[in-house]
């Protein structure tokens, strides 16, 4: 709703997830995806995502999500399903693809293909991922909104 005395919400910059601990996270999440650190410490760490970024926070002391979850957008929903195997880790029934880490905190998988959310090209061409496309229902989705890729 466009309204000059209120801003506009246009994006996420970043998530942040509490771990119980940096070190554990990051080889948590190193079996599963390949990522990139943008900055760490003892008590952060930065996982970069090209323009967006997750931060794991060190310190989480509250009970395991059951519907708040993060959505992740990766390049290969079935390469994450074989890799979540791989790590031994449990999904969670449902339509979705998603887990918990260690900690409690709920992850959904989304495959880029197949949802409306579009990394700018000189984004994608910087995180070395030039090759990604959108199914049909995306594009659909992206056109109805006047947002189809030209």
């Amino acid at each position: 709703m466009a309204n000059s005395t209120r801003p506009r919400v246009i994006g996420f910059n970043h998530v942040a997830l509490e771990v119980g601990d940096i070190e554990q996270a990051l080889a948590f999440y190193g079996r599963i995806f390949d990522f990139q650190l943008r900055g760490k410490s003892k008590t952060m760490a930065f996982i970069d995502l090209g323009d967006q970024f997750i931060a794991l926070q060190a310190g989480r002391k509250q009970a395991a999500d059951d519907g708040r979850h993060v959505g992740l957008v990766v390049d290969d929903k079935e390469a994450a399903r074989a890799a979540l195997e791989a790590a031994g880790v449990e999904t969670i029934d449902g339509p979705f693809l998603d887990f918990r880490d260690p900690w409690g905190n709920r992850i959904e998988i989304v495959g880029y293909d197949n949802i409306q959310f579009t990394k700018a090209p000189n984004v994608l061409r910087g995180m070395g991922l030039t090759q990604l496309t959108k199914n049909e229902s995306a594009k659909k989705e992206l056109a109805d909104k006047g947002m189809a890729a030209s």
